[in-house]
């Protein structure tokens, strides 16, 4: 349980959820966006230019 990442729930609803964790073997954060049976792995780099993305598509 040590070795276990550090995880926080950013946002949830009754069919999709998105989170981040924080792995402990390199400081990495990366962020998870789970929609139904698909799920995202991004990066910072790549979370802020998809939030950018959804921000344009809500406009």
């Amino acid at each position: 349980m040590g070795n276990d990442p550090k995880v926080q729930t950013l946002g949830e609803t009754e069919n999709y959820v998105v989170w981040v964790s924080n792995e402990p073997d390199d400081g990495e954060e990366v962020y998870h966006i789970e929609l139904s049976n698909v799920t995202l792995h991004l990066f910072p780099e790549e979370w802020e230019e998809f939030t950018a993305l959804i921000m344009q598509a809500v406009r």
